[in-house]
């Protein structure tokens, strides 16, 4: 072989693969900082501290109180919603500065994902070492994250007015895309990762683990309207409901639909559902996968995600019987993530990797590379 056509068969390929571990790199960090992100949201709704400041100040809101004066200006402005009102009246400077922290940090942290997913974003496009199919999804999660942040202030501005707390509908709302995102960058991520084309794996065992993903985002939501309505707070018992296992009164609120999302009994009753349902499929799969390609990566990958589940539901457990201590129930947040974040790679790895892409030059010796695209998800 001579040395142009080793040269234009290897060094390309080296670039490229170069080229993904970089970005797939750029891509886990990004949602590492999604993990801290909704886990700091957890912590300052479990504070109460979600209502702490009443402005939308995106960029000025970076710079926190740095006097006496302009502490008393942000408690002040505090003391003006139905929260300190109903709840916190009387609540010291210290006392709020407390909460104050806690929401400064989550919105800062919000501000961090955006850049640290954008400038390398811009970096990576503008240096060539993006293929052309990574682009649309990279904009579009550059694009959820956006939405993400007017969702927050949307679910903020709920509880500014006439309620003592957000909205459960936004806050659910809130939690999920936070975790579409999480999920949608890890499936990138994961698919930047060298491995056997597809077809492994039976296509009903792909459509399960697609579906196992998609049920962990319904239970988080679910999970979303419990935390909204602090309906566990109530009902501390399993694996009975209010002394049976389908309690009464489930759907007593008219019209039927808003006993889903407006009732404590019920929508922890669903909540309790989704997560038998989960368990059981996931367990279902791994069966399917096992018999179908014993001791291999997949099978093991499905068996690792159907425990993960089951100790998640046992934190779940634990946290009602105790009655939501805010470590607990932040363990029960981040076990949430971790049995997304292992239905996200576990399915991504039954679809093998992206396509490898080609680069060509033409007969005619022109040195613009043309990237070979391939439908892939």
């Amino acid at each position: 072989m001579s040395t142009l056509a080793y040269s234009l068969e290897h060094e390309p390929a080296t670039g490229r693969e170069r080229d993904r571990r970089a970005v797939r790199v750029w891509l886990y960090a990004v949602a590492l900082v999604v993990f801290a992100l909704v886990l700091v949201g957890g912590a300052t709704r479990l504070t109460e501290s979600g209502l702490s400041i009443t402005e939308w100040k995106p960029i000025h809101g970076v710079i926190p109180p740095l006097s006496t004066a302009e502490w008393q200006e942000e408690f002040e402005l505090y003391k003006k919603i139905p929260q300190y009102e109903q709840i916190n009246r009387g609540m010291s400077l210290d006392g709020f500065k407390t909460i104050y922290w806690w929401e400064w940090s989550h919105r800062l942290l919000a501000r961090g994902v955006g850049f640290v997913f954008a400038l390398p974003l811009v970096v990576f496009w503008l240096s060539g070492r993006l293929e052309p199919f990574l682009k649309p999804r990279l904009v579009g999660l550059l694009g959820l994250g956006g939405l993400q942040g007017a969702i927050g202030w949307w679910m903020v501005a709920s509880g500014l007015a006439e309620r003592t707390e957000v909205s459960q509908y936004r806050l659910a709302t809130h939690l999920t895309i936070a975790c579409i995102i999480f999920a949608a960058t890890l499936w990138v991520a994961r698919g930047l990762v060298p491995r056997p084309a597809a077809g492994r794996a039976p296509g009903l065992s792909r459509r399960l683990a697609l579906g196992i993903v998609a049920l962990t985002l319904v239970q988080i939501y679910l999970g979303g309207l419990v935390a909204g309505l602090r309906a566990g707070l109530i009902y501390n018992t399993w694996p009975l409901m209010d002394g049976a296992l389908v309690p009464s009164g489930l759907l007593s609120i008219e019209p039927v639909w808003r006993n889903f999302f407006e009732s404590h009994l019920t929508v922890q009753f669903v909540h309790r559902c989704g997560a038998y349902l989960l368990l059981t499929v996931t367990f279902v799969h791994a069966l399917l996968l096992w018999r179908a390609a014993p001791r291999t990566r997949e099978a093991g990958g499905a068996m690792i995600l159907a425990i993960a589940v089951l100790a998640q539901a046992g934190i779940g457990v634990a946290t009602l019987l105790m009655v939501v201590p805010i470590d607990l129930a932040l363990m029960h947040q981040a076990g949430g993530l971790i049995v997304l974040a292992t239905a996200v790679i576990h399915a991504r790895s039954l679809y093998g990797g992206y396509p490898a892409a080609v680069v060509e030059r033409a007969a005619s010796g022109g040195s613009g590379k043309a990237w070979q695209r391939s439908r892939a998800p």
